[in-house]
């Protein structure tokens, strides 16, 4: 069942009553406090914004995720790494980032866009606040060719986009990410949605209720 949550209340309803697909209410807005209050309940927009007038909140029941302690890394991605092209940085440039993700491949005129300006005012708003998180990729001579961003919570971090303007420098990015959250004792990684390089490189579903589990553990 899918509700319609107003703009002037800060409230979702509970997940498990979503749609098989994973959607789950319509409505609100993108104010920092509801995306804050989404997250925690795993909850998160996703919706083409020239042809949606409201947000679209998703919940899948089954969550696909990363642990930072079980990525994979491919013969041919250690053996980039090793060549030391390519610099991974953290929250060095996150308006590049997101930028970078809405624009790369021309996404941002593609039908179904859902990156477009109010998105980009909405998490840049979450960066500020320590919410949301970007991780760089860099070549040699300090162009940004590449990287991810995406939310913070708790020990969590919930992927949103990534984008490549060279052959591997997402999967790079989330290398990279997957090892500074090793270091730093965090526990998972959501990639949100199925992509096979994505579960090549370690992706595999959970449970909502599991998932939900992890992410408010501290």
């Amino acid at each position: 069942m899918v509700f319609h949550i107003p703009k002037d209340e800060l409230i979702f309803p509970d997940p498990h009553l979503g749609d098989e697909d994973g959607l789950l209410c319509i409505g609100g807005d993108l104010n920092p406090e509801r995306l804050i209050l989404a997250y925690h309940h795993g909850i998160f927009p996703w919706f083409p914004f020239r042809n949606w007038g409201e947000p679209h909140w998703y919940c899948p029941m089954q969550r696909f995720v990363i642990f930072p302690n079980e990525i994979h890394v491919s013969h041919s991605m250690r053996s980039l790494i090793n060549k030391q092209q390519y610099r991974v940085s953290i929250n060095e440039d996150f308006d590049g980032v997101i930028h970078g993700c809405s624009l790369a491949q021309d996404r941002i005129n593609q039908n179904g866009a859902w990156l477009g300006d109010d998105i980009i005012e909405a998490y840049t708003a979450l960066h500020n606040m320590s919410y949301a998180a970007s991780v760089e990729v860099w070549d040699n001579k300090g162009r940004l060719v590449g990287g991810l961003y995406g939310v913070t919570i708790n020990d969590c971090f919930i992927g949103e986009s990534m984008f490549s303007l060279v052959p591997s420098a997402s999967k790079l990015a989330l290398i990279g990410l997957a090892y500074h959250l090793q270091d730093l004792g965090w526990k998972m990684i959501d990639c949100q949605l199925e992509t096979p390089h994505l579960r090549s490189m370690g992706a595999r579903f959970i449970p909502y209720d599991d998932y939900i589990s992890l992410l408010n553990r501290h």
